[in-house]
């Protein structure tokens, strides 16, 4: 309950070991075990006697070394609740420390991410040039493609002409995909800027980069696009695996 209260995010486990230095303090000693015991004794130490059997005497260790004759006393109500008040006193140190260690770790993993963030920049940056450069490309594809559809279609009135004209813009223009990403990697930085637990929320915008760049291979339509598409995927790929250490 004490993690809880100041651990947002996480599955967060603790083992307590306890070892006492000395035994208990006292014994118990079952009286109805011991009497079991003793009768049994005596009653092997006649059956001896009838066959001729001479038998050493038991010793008070070894009748106390039977199972259950001697017991130790379990610690009372008072030991545990000073045991539990002993360890409550430590805990928000402890977890003070813990909280520490993870604020290190976490300046360490923000420097990781935003270098992921810069990766994706880079690699938008490098799309939209690709794309300026197969412009040409693009424009001979779709005459090439609007060729096709009059050949088989034949004939065709304007309205159709443009429609045909449009979806095949569409499924060739990464511009929107693009500005996604850029907007992505502002908000990313924000999250990483913000003191406030910000995992969940960087887990689905890695969702959203990953979703542009599946778009961004579908419409590359040439080697250069496919190449950074592809290590878009691997960078964002290494940035999820990140974010889910962060809270």
């Amino acid at each position: 309950a004490a993690l809880a209260a100041r651990i947002a995010r996480g599955s967060v486990s603790v083992a307590l070991k306890l070892t006492r230095d000395e035994l208990p303090s006292g014994l118990a000693l079952d009286e109805a075990v011991l009497d079991r015991t003793l009768a049994a004794l005596a009653a092997i130490e006649e059956r001896a006697r009838k066959f001729g059997v001479a038998l050493a005497p038991a010793s008070t260790a070894e009748v106390m070394a039977a199972r259950g004759v001697v017991r130790s006393e379990p610690a009372t109500e008072n030991d545990t609740a000073q045991t539990v008040k002993v360890l409550s006193a430590d805990l928000d140190a402890l977890i003070d420390d813990f909280l520490a260690m993870r604020g290190r770790e976490g300046q360490a993993l923000a420097a990781v991410l935003g270098d992921q963030l810069t990766q994706i920049e880079s690699l938008t940056a490098a799309a939209r040039a690709a794309a300026v450069a197969r412009r040409d490309e693009t424009r001979a594809a779709m005459a090439a493609a609007m060729a096709r559809v009059v050949e088989n279609l034949g004939e065709m009135d304007e309205a159709r002409m443009t429609a045909e004209l449009a979806v095949i813009a569409v499924k060739s223009d990464i511009t929107e995909e693009l500005d996604r990403l850029d907007t992505h990697v502002a908000a990313g930085r924000a999250l990483l800027a913000d003191p406030a637990p910000a995992g969940r929320k960087l887990d689905f915008l890695a969702q959203e980069f990953n979703r542009e760049a599946n778009t961004l291979c579908s419409k590359a339509q040439s080697t250069a696009l496919t190449a950074i598409g592809l290590d878009l995927k691997a960078v964002i790929d290494q940035m999820r695996e990140q974010i889910q250490n962060v809270e």
